[in-house]
């Protein structure tokens, strides 16, 4: 069962640009939830708690209980805009989700034992992560925050594929009915290329001065 987070917020009833340069003066969040049966609610909520939530690695992949005068509505996170190059959020999107309706989020990877691996052992041996999240498709019950990827028996020159992810129960990863070529690498383990050391300088010139001098 995927673990659900109380988030509380506000109904607001004034919407625009204008009511939301307002809300974030006021050191508030302008938010919106939509999607199900129910119309499209605007919401707010603080900076802080909303700063503290985007901190957070489940507030993008959980099942979300807006709380909100005593109602309930479970939701996940959309979309989340931030200022440019302050640490504020700007606006949230919520959608809201049915038990019985498959939703599709992206989900962090978490690797683990890569240095206990006997490439991880090796040194000059550069593990790269050619991705971090994939997306998934599942029900809100299924709804993993993370998936792992055991790297224990990653030897040098390996390769981990999307497919030999091992995935939780109820849980699909879509791109992998396109076809093969849509089974790309996550982990990849091969050794640094060693640097090639420069030649002294005029080494090989003076020789040839030489030559040229006797005849």
């Amino acid at each position: 069962m995927a673990t659900a987070h109380q988030v509380p917020v506000e109904f607001r009833e004034d919407s625009g640009k204008g009511a939301s340069r307002r809300l974030r003066r006021a050191e508030m969040v302008p938010a919106i939830i939509y999607g199900g049966e129910l119309p499209p609610r605007s919401l707010q909520l603080s900076q802080k708690e909303a700063s503290l939530y985007a901190s957070k690695e489940w507030f993008y992949t959980s099942v979300l209980e807006l709380t909100v005068e005593g109602d309930v509505q479970r939701a996940v996170l959309r979309d989340i805009q931030r200022h440019p190059y302050k640490k504020r959020v700007m606006h949230l999107d919520f959608q809201r989700i049915s038990d019985n309706e498959t939703l599709r989020l992206r989900v962090p990877l978490h690797f683990l034992n890569q240095d206990g691996s006997p490439a991880g052992k090796i040194s000059g041996c550069v593990i790269l992560h050619e991705l971090n999240d994939v997306e998934i498709e599942c029900l809100p019950k299924d709804l993993p925050e993370f998936i792992e990827v055991d790297l224990a028996d990653l030897e040098v020159g390996g390769v981990v594929h999307m497919s030999e992810i091992i995935l939780p129960e109820g849980v699909i990863i879509p791109e992998l009915n396109l076809g093969k070529e849509h089974d790309v690498s996550i982990v990849t383990a091969k050794m640094a290329a060693a640097e090639k050391e420069p030649e002294e300088e005029g080494e090989g010139e003076g020789e040839g001065e030489g030559e040229e001098a006797e005849s």
